[in-house]
This record gives C-alpha cells, structure tokens and sequence, in this order.
C-alpha cells in the first residue's frame, strides 16, 4: 500500500522533473525539496539571487523594446558604426537578434520559476544559469548606458512610441498579471501568518490597481474624434528612394518619383572647381569606388576633388555590396544592372529633374573646408545655380541654409524660406519662414498646431517606420523625409487610429474582465 501511495505520488512529477531539470539540472525526484506555500521559497542564497534574475528580465525587456523602436534610426546607428570602424556591416540587426535571444532566454527562466513556485517547490537556480543571467543583466545595462551615453535622443523614440503603443503595453501587462494570480493566490491563501498574506499579496494589488488607473493619463494623438484627422503627410524622398536605389543618385530620385514622393532631400557639396553636386558624406569612401581608382586619396574631403575626376567615379556599386538596410528587398536585373552604372549627380541637373515632375527640393549646402576656393562663396555659387543654370521655378525650392537668409531672400524672393529648428512663432514670422524642418524627436502635437494657425507648416525627417510615419500623420505635419517612400505610400490612414469611444470600452473591457479572472482564481 505504502509503495502504490508512492508510487502514485511518483506519477505526479514528470511535468515538475521538466521544470527543475530545465531550471535546476534537478532531473531526479530526490534531489529537490517541497516547500508550503506561504514559507519561504528557497534557501537564502537563492532569496538573494531571484530578484537579480527579475532584475535581469526587466532590463533586457526595456532594451529589447527600447532597440526594436529604434529600428527607425538604424541606417543612423550602422552609418556611425562604418564612420568609427571602416567598414559597412548591419550592427543594428545584430544587436536585435542578440537582444530578442537573452531576453528570450531569461523570460523562460522566469517562467520556469513561477511554475516551480506554483508547484510548491523550492528554487534552485543551476550555476551555468546564474552566469547566464549575470550575462544577460551585465550586456543590458551595458548597452543601455552606451545608447544613452552615445545616442541620447532614442529615449525620446521610445516617449513618443508610448503614444501608440501603451494601450496595447496596457493590455499586455494586465495579461501578466493575471498569469501571476495563480502563484500570488496559491500562496497567500496558505499562509500561515497575516503578516505574510499581506507582504504577498499587497504589492500585487497595488500595482494591479495601478495598471487599472493608469490608462486615466494616457495620451495619443491617434485616439480622436471621427472626422478630425488630417490630410496625409507628403512625402519627401531622403536622398531619393535610398532603400530602393543608391542614395543622392539619378536613379535613386527616379524611383521616389516613379513611387509618388511629393518632393525631394538631398546633400549638396561644391567641388574644387566650383561646381556643386550630391553628396551627404565628407569623404568619398562609402558610396563610391574611390578606393579603387584613387586608393590614396580615401580620406579626402569630397568638396577638395576636381569635377573632372568626380565624374571617373562610380556611385552605385557600393549599393549592391554593402545592401545599407536590412529590409532591402531584392532588386531585378535591370535595377541592379542600372545601379551599378550610377555616377555622382550634379546639382544643376538634380534640379533640372525635380522642376520636371514639379517637385518639391529641400537640401543642407556643405561649406568647403577651409583653404577651398569658395570657402566663402559656397552660397553665391549655389544660387548661381539654382537660379541661372537649372531653371526651376522658384516656389519648388525650400530653402534650409541660415547663412546669408536675407542676401537669399533678396535675390531669391520666390524661395519657401525653411528653417531647421523650433523658434518663437513672432522670430518665425519676421524672418518670413514658411515651413519648418525638424527631427521627428522634437514631434509635438500642440507646436504643430501653433504653427500651422500662422500658416507655417512642419516637416518631420526622418520618418521610415509605418508607426511613426502614423503618430506624424495624428499630430498634424505637413510633410515628412522618409526613406521608405514606397512603403508608406501605401498607408491609407494611420495605424491604430481609435475614437476615444473605441478606447475607452476597450479599457473599460480589459480592466472589468482581468478583475473577474483574478477574483475567481483566489476564490478557487
């Protein structure tokens, strides 16, 4: 009888064998020890160590999410990667994947302890586990502060993805809390004390009523009344159609026109000689083979090189090498066969092309480094073009460079004066701005608005996520720079548009339902 009790007991314990083996590498029933719920879970040691593995699994999370809503930038992140180490490679992707396997990693250990605890065992974490959560904690924070240190302004990323994404984080984390009643409840309702029922389960119910409140302090500006959303942003190709084409090449503008890009981003530089043309970068190495037909001359300024000896470069192989984005899609064989035969664009005839098709120009003018010819008269020389060489009509440029504003506008009067940060609305004005160039960081529902009553209109770069290009098209900008013309073409309306009606009943429904699911499990 004794041996049929045991052996019925034995039956119950595979799915327990899984747990601390995978948790423990306790695979043998006798090597773990029960515990009552409402006692302490395990030994002192690993008292002290659980909540570095729950530490372990915030921080990863918060860099996992703060990374994955950073892909926006990450054409940014690789392009500084390439600038301090010399050479092209996808670092951006690279830290994603790394970042979803650690978090990925430390979440089921998560998981296997509360399921321990559930089963009423003690924990015991094995050793090459605790190493790997050291690891996983020691790499998150790591990367944390270097991002911060380096890249501060992806925090401001994240603020502004909380504006589309926290009713949804809301839901997520109601979920989490209802998983986590069933060990709260097992453990509280056996205890043996008052005191340790209320150490267990106030805090829970602290940050429950928390999570039920806080929707009461959310905003978007994606949950709006119906019929109170604005036009569809424009969209101005950066560089052209970088993801489809080799950026500030004739092709690459080809293809934001050929997808219905309402305008057009560029970088202009001027040669030795005088004549201005695209380029972003100071040097001629990433986008060309200038290593290959003057591999002395890689770290040169692009503005101290002749047009002459410009035009024997070649500025669309790099593409197809390099692949600069990780969502590139693949090109045909004419595309490819076009790209590999992309030279370095001239500004004349880059304006020639948009005055065509009646698009929009926006572009920053690079002064020549010291000892250059027209060191001084990079904006004469510019304007020379624009207004006696190509031939555009005035209304389609936008004007960006803050030198000289009022020589441009006195020789150029039909220009829309841009300017590239937020001012007074009364600077503004006198200074006869009509539109405004920002970072999409600086997005502000509320300026934007300000600015538009006084007809001046706002420009987000760069915007290349479909969310982002939403929360933009929610607060009201005119326009926005975007690599990713051919996909957000296609967005008729911005994603998780709602009604504040919509909102509510959805909280409303999560909250009331979460508490009916949690009051029944502590009642079982």
């Amino acid at each position: 009888v004794v041996r049929r009790r045991l052996l019925q007991r034995y039956e119950h314990q595979p799915f327990i064998s899984c747990l601390a083996g995978f948790y423990s590498c306790r695979w043998k029933r006798y090597q773990r020890r029960k515990t009552e719920p409402g006692k302490c879970c395990c030994k002192t040691r690993e008292c002290v160590f659980f909540p570095l593995l729950v530490g372990a699994f915030c921080f990863s999370l918060v860099f996992l999410y703060m990374w994955g809503e950073a892909k926006n930038d990450y054409n940014n992140f690789d392009w500084y990667n390439y600038g301090n180490l010399g050479f092209w490679f996808l670092w951006s992707l690279v830290l994603l994947i790394v970042a979803a396997i650690l978090f990925t990693y430390i979440t089921l250990l998560l998981v296997l302890a509360m399921c321990l605890l559930a089963e009423g065992q003690q924990l015991y974490l094995h050793w090459s586990h605790k190493i790997g959560t050291f690891l996983v904690l020691g790499f998150s924070i790591t990367a944390l502060f270097v991002l911060s240190v380096l890249w501060g302004d992806q925090w401001k990323t994240v603020r502004l993805s909380f504006q589309i994404t926290a009713p949804y984080l809301h839901i997520g984390a109601i979920t989490i809390m209802v998983l986590l009643s069933w060990p709260v409840a097992l453990h509280a309702i056996r205890a043996d004390k008052k005191v340790v029922q209320v150490i267990i389960v106030g805090p829970y119910l602290a940050i429950l009523l928390f999570l039920f409140l806080i929707p009461l302090g959310m905003y978007s500006p994606c949950i709006r009344e119906m019929g109170t959303l604005g036009p569809k942003p424009a969209l101005i190709g950066h560089r052209g159609a970088p993801m489809l084409a080799p950026e500030n090449t004739e092709m690459s503008f080809q293809k934001t026109i050929e997808h219905g890009g309402d305008g057009l981003e560029t970088d202009v530089t001027i040669s030795y000689d005088g004549v201005p043309f695209l380029m972003h970068d100071s040097t001629l190495r990433r986008t060309t083979n200038i290593k290959e037909v003057y591999p002395n001359d890689t770290a040169q300024n692009a503005a101290l090189f002749s047009w002459d000896t410009l035009q024997e470069l070649n500025a669309g192989t790099w593409f197809l090498k390099d692949k600069p984005f990780s969502c590139m899609g693949s090109l045909s064989r004419a595309d490819q066969n076009q790209a590999m035969n992309q030279s370095i664009y001239k500004l004349s005839n880059f304006l020639r092309l948009a005055d065509s098709q009646n698009k929009l120009v926006i572009f920053d003018l690079y002064r020549p480094p010291e000892k250059h010819p027209y060191r001084n008269s990079w904006i004469n020389r510019t304007l020379e073009v624009i207004l006696n060489e190509s031939g555009i009509r005035p209304h389609l440029v936008l004007w960006l460079e803050n030198d000289m504003r009022s020589f441009v506008q006195s020789v150029a009067p039909g220009f829309q004066q841009t300017m590239g940060s937020k001012a007074p609305v009364e600077d503004l004005l006198m200074d006869n701005i009509v539109k405004l160039n920002l970072a999409y960081t600086e997005m502000s529902s509320e300026d934007i608005r300000a600015y538009a009553k006084v007809n001046i209109t706002t420009n987000l770069y760069v915007v290349n996520e479909p969310w982002l290009f939403s929360l933009a098209w929610c607060s009201g900008a005119h326009s926005v720079t975007t690599n990713a013309i051919h996909t957000l073409k296609n967005l008729s309306q911005p994603l998780f548009l709602m009604t504040p009606q919509q909102y509510n009943i959805m909280w409303i429904l999560t909250d009331l339902t979460s508490a009916l699911l949690i009051s029944l499990i502590f009642a079982l």
